[in-house]
């Protein structure tokens, strides 16, 4: 909304009309065909919103979310009522409202609205007050009012053996049901959760695509490293050199040999994928023994690229896969395609690592696809050198530059080490790899990283007469910042940007277990308590379904949820978090809760509930868009505040 010019507006408003309140919009309710009905039947009523020229509102079904909320139609409690079958509204006018900036759907001059009643079968004779009511937003192009609850009232006469009158809705109209929930098509389905669900999956097509861009950017970027970066001109030579092989034939086979290389990590991410069930997939990136497992091969890499040892397959296997492909053919190529993945894995492995941890945080083709992209990046290259042998000899040439790219690399994966020990010590809660701790062996090995490459640390590829060119002094500034720009961690200052990927630390700055001026009080796995609480203090409950290793859910904590105007939004709720990654029964029971009442596997997750566990809004995954997760927090907010329980 544009806050400015809407000021301006209510400002002129208020300037020429005084103090007279501004009430666009009547409301009157009366009922279709006879007066007069029996117990036990239905009966239709008209609502008609009696609108003043210039001005509009929304639909039942408004998809605009927290802007232009829906109008909401809810019928009083009676003694002779059993309740509102459903509601009816004509062809709403979709337009793009200019203070919302969106596509709205709304109604101008006097839109009717049909209410299905069902009358108890045990309604005594004798007159009968039904009251409908409505909340609403009246907006002109560039003025809304604040909402507005209002009643309407019909009377009905209750007569034992009156004739059942015939519920007719006219062409035209669509059903709304109060309450109503899931994937209904159109206006059967709750206008809020319609709208998050829109959003939810507009944010995940977003960032499946951008998980899809940097799988392969990574597979380009892994060309560089030491074990790829002098196989291509002895492969690319391998295409262009067979024997009666034209250009045609070796274009063909620079393209069998991608194809083996795509084929073997597409594997590799359809493995993953059979493996892991619902929430196998989920928690494969938090297993103890999962985690445990990469750290001791990053541990084992990490260690052989920093010079301690080299890792080497064993002979017979490489042996026979180069037989295999020497002897031509396109099998031969295809073969040739899954040695080379081989016999660069040392250098490889630990990328393909975090890549595929990375895309098991989220149900679905994530593993495989990533995979797909990532092998093609890989493949890129050399399908292209293939097709243009002539760019051979504009490459760099091999050297001290690789011997020093192994080296560094081997300090990176230590550090990438410690994530994965870390998320063995969240998951099992031991507190031994503390904020401190991790952030001290972090500013360590950068700084390490730094020194090698200044030439204070005598490691492969540095020679006491080596010049120093001045991309390695950059990258060695670089390295040396980071280092330094880590130490305020220590002290408990915020990291941001690296939150999601350290340790937590507690305190307000954090949105941690604090009652201070920007932290929030996060109840820990008692669902139970919350809503209590939530029925205690009349309020609403914003539900955290998060992991100990997540780290979309804590970058969400650390970086979303520390926002000022985020951090207002969550003063109106009790919240509470749910972990389901961790190996006690409080977790399997959230797993459980989570995927029985929300269908749902994938974390971070968000749902706003009230105290009777009614499902307003939802928001999944993680969104660095804050106007679409205030929008959310807003939209649980107004729909809930529409008519709030009477609790004794």
């Amino acid at each position: 909304m544009k806050y400015g010019r809407l000021l301006a507006c209510l400002l002129l408003v208020l300037g020429t009309a005084g103090a007279q309140k501004l009430d666009p919009v009547q409301w009157s309710l009366a009922a279709q065909g006879s007066a007069k009905v029996a117990p036990g039947s239905s009966v239709l009523l008209r609502l008609t919103a009696h609108i003043q020229p210039g001005w509009h509102i929304y639909s039942l079904t408004n998809p605009a979310g927290g802007a232009g909320n829906p109008t909401v139609i809810q019928l009083a409690e009676g003694p002779a009522v059993s309740g509102l079958v459903g509601v009816y509204q004509p062809k709403p006018q979709r337009k793009l409202d200019p203070n919302f900036n969106a596509e709205t759907e709304t109604f101008e001059g006097e839109p009717v609205f049909l209410l299905e009643v069902k009358l108890k079968p045990d309604a005594g004779a004798g007159p009968v007050k039904l009251v409908a009511q409505v909340r609403y937003y009246a907006c002109q192009a560039t003025l809304c009012l604040p909402p507005k609850r209002k009643e309407a009232s019909a009377t009905l006469t209750v007569a034992p053996g009156a004739p059942a009158a015939a519920i007719s809705i006219p062409p035209g109209y669509t059903e709304f049901k109060p309450g109503s929930s899931g994937p209904a098509p159109s206006a059967q389905q709750n206008p809020a959760q319609q709208n998050t669900a829109q959003q939810n999956t507009a944010q995940q097509n977003q960032d499946l695509g951008a998980f899809l861009l940097i799988a392969f950017g990574v597979g380009l970027a892994a060309i560089f490293t030491p074990c790829v970066f002098p196989m291509i001109p002895i492969t690319v030579s391998y295409f262009l050199n067979r024997q009666d092989s034209g250009r045609r034939d070796a274009v063909i086979h620079a393209l069998l040999f991608s194809v083996g290389i795509i084929v073997l990590f597409c594997l590799l991410g359809l493995g993953v994928t059979a493996i892991a069930g619902p929430f196998g997939v989920v928690q494969l990136g938090s297993s103890p023994w999962v985690n445990g497992f990469i750290s001791i091969v990053f541990l084992v890499f990490g260690l052989s690229l920093l010079g301690a040892f080299e890792i080497t397959l064993p002979s017979g296997l490489l042996t026979s896969l180069d037989k295999a492909s020497q002897r031509g053919g396109y099998i031969g190529t295809l073969l040739m395609g899954l040695t080379f993945c081989l016999t660069s894995f040392a250098c490889i492995g630990p990328i393909v690592g975090p890549l595929l941890v990375s895309s098991v945080q989220d149900k679905g083709a994530r593993p495989v696809l990533g995979m797909l992209c990532f092998a093609t990046g890989l493949a890129l290259p050399f399908f292209l050198l293939a097709l243009f042998p002539s760019y051979l000899q504009r490459l760099p040439r091999s050297g001290g530059w690789l011997a020093r790219v192994k080296v560094v690399m081997g300090f990176i994966v230590l550090g990438v080490l410690l994530k994965y020990l870390s998320n063995i010590d969240a998951v099992l809660q031991w507190n031994l790899i503390t904020r401190d701790r991790f952030l001290a062996a972090w500013i360590v090995l950068s700084a390490l990283a730094g020194l090698y490459l200044l030439g204070f640390l005598r490691l492969e590829g540095i020679n006491p007469d080596d010049r120093l060119g001045v991309t390695r002094l950059l990258v060695a500034c670089a390295f040396l910042v980071f280092s330094i720009s880590l130490i305020p961690g220590l002290f408990n200052s915020p990291l941001p940007g690296l939150e999601a990927y350290v340790p937590a630390a507690t305190g307000p700055a954090f949105g941690g277990a604090s009652t201070g001026e920007r932290g929030a009080v996060w109840l820990k796995n008692d669902y139970q308590g919350a809503l209590a609480k939530a029925r205690q203090e009349n309020k609403l409950v914003l539900v955290s379904f998060t992991g100990y290793a997540c780290t979309n859910c804590h970058w969400m904590k650390a970086n979303m949820f520390t926002r000022p105007e985020i951090a207002q939004a969550l003063q109106s709720f009790v919240l509470v978090e749910l972990y389901t990654d961790g190996t006690d029964e409080a977790s399997r029971l959230n797993q459980e809760l989570q995927e029985k009442k929300f269908g749902t596997v994938a974390i971070p997750f968000y749902a706003v509930v009230d105290p009777d566990q009614k499902v307003i809004a939802t928001s999944a995954g993680l969104t660095s868009n804050t106007q679409r997760f205030l929008a959310f927090l807003k939209t649980g907010q107004a729909v809930a505040e529409t008519f709030p329980p009477v609790r004794p």
